[in-house]
């Protein structure tokens, strides 16, 4: 088996933290232990690019419990828990290849990696595999018969190629889902990028001003986190919709350019390119915090700040800081990449539960269903969202109410009315 991971002997430490993961993702136990017994995907080829986590690690060991060959490397440079790529490597025969901090040329060389296992469903979060199999691998396209997206930023992308009409096999927005975006981006980035940048700097949140820029799901879900610990907080948008929402949740909203001279914490998810650029770096407070939890690095203009620093050093682990002309200090968090990945965990497993129990069912929708669906990006099936909310709710020991038939034909009926 080939694979490229840090250090086989972190693999004992891995499978524990997988197993702590696990107790907290019965949605995704009850799914595995049907895929067991049904072997729903045997035969199928599946090439994952996710982070590369105690939550990931259970993905693919279900995956290859319904019989599909998986292979997975990282969707992201800093997110990868090497003892996680390690114990999946070891106990559980599935090649991985991830290794945290790896340089520009090895994360898409892990890329090729997975891609070389000649893909029947690719698994992607932010497109960068789907990306290189249409640019560089388009001799694999043939064999491909779909995929899954779990992010805003990926499936944006993947949007944009159908619409260009270049998107060559279909898509599952796996973000899209009710039981992802509504929970996994707001409680789960909520929590979890808090946690990056307290876990990277230490600092106390209450008191101080942090700007959040972008107000989806994932901003509200820092806003609200924020909020909750007494920072006072402050929204920067372009939609005029979400702008209006965030004001009548009680923040104060204005344009980056104004926020960038009173904030102490900012903080992009916004999922587009140069949200906080040289214009706002010149106007910061001396020590302002800047920190990203988008996809991609391309939210902060980091080349910017190089330009405009006098020196810079690594300061704390996950943070490095620039030093101006005139003396103010720019703390960066993570090198500007998804800080719950780079300085924390990543989302809690109980919401990641959901998510990843919407790509399981997606991948054997897509190997029961690909001959009927057009190259396009389609919603995850609405009875397996709903499938997925039971069973999450079951597993909280919640029970709720159903229609009575009175009700239903009501629903469904003109005729009456007051």
């Amino acid at each position: 088996m080939n694979y490229d991971v840090k250090d086989l002997s972190l693999a004992d430490r891995g499978q524990l933290r997988i197993e702590w993961a696990e107790q907290d993702m019965p949605v995704l136990r009850l799914i595995r232990e049907r895929f067991a017994r049904e072997k729903p995907l045997e035969g199928v080829r599946l090439a994952a690019c996710l982070h590369v986590t105690t939550e990931t690690a259970n993905l693919a060991i279900t995956l290859k419990a319904g019989g599909a060959q998986v292979a997975l490397c990282a969707s992201n440079p800093l997110s990868t828990q090497d003892d996680v790529a390690a114990a999946l490597v070891k106990h559980h025969g599935i090649p991985v290849f991830a290794i945290k901090g790896e340089d520009h040329d090895t994360y898409y060389k892990h890329i090729h990696a997975v891609l070389d296992i000649q893909p029947h469903i690719t698994m992607d979060d932010g497109a960068d595999l789907v990306s290189t199999l249409h640019s560089q691998r388009q001799e694999l396209l043939p064999n491909v018969r779909g995929g899954t997206e779990e992010t805003t930023t990926g499936v944006i992308r993947l949007r944009a190629m159908a619409k260009d009409g270049v998107l060559r096999y279909p898509i599952i927005a796996v973000n899209d889902a009710d039981t992802k975006h509504l929970f996994d981006n707001r409680y789960g980035t909520g929590q979890s990028t808090i946690d990056g940048i307290l876990r990277a700097t230490n600092i106390l949140l209450a008191g101080r001003t942090v700007v959040v820029a972008g107000y989806g799901w994932c901003g509200r879900g820092v806003a609200m986190r924020a909020k909750g610990m007494g920072a006072h907080v402050i929204v920067t948008e372009t939609d005029p919709l979400r702008a209006l929402e965030a004001v009548m949740d009680g923040y104060q909203v204005m344009p980056m350019a104004d926020a960038a001279r009173v904030g102490d914490v900012f903080v992009t998810l916004t999922g587009d390119i140069h949200v906080i650029r040289e214009e706002h770096f010149a106007v910061m407070k001396s020590g302002a915090i800047v920190a990203n939890s988008g996809h991609f690095n391309v939210e902060i203009d980091i080349d910017a700040l190089e330009r405009m620093k006098t020196s810079k050093r690594r300061i704390r682990e996950f943070v490095d800081e620039y030093v101006l002309s005139d003396g103010r200090k720019i703390f960066l968090l993570g090198e500007g990449r998804l800080i719950n990945l780079a300085a924390a965990e990543g989302h809690p497993a109980s919401v990641m539960d959901m998510s990843f129990a919407n790509q399981a069912l997606s991948a054997e929708y897509i190997h029961q269903h690909a001959h009927t669906l057009e190259k396009q990006v389609y919603r995850v099936p609405i009875e397996l969202d709903k499938q997925i909310a039971r069973l999450k709710l079951d597993a909280m020991g919640i029970r709720i109410d159903t229609l009575t038939p009175e009700q239903q034909e009501y629903l469904t009926s003109w005729e009456m009315g007051t």
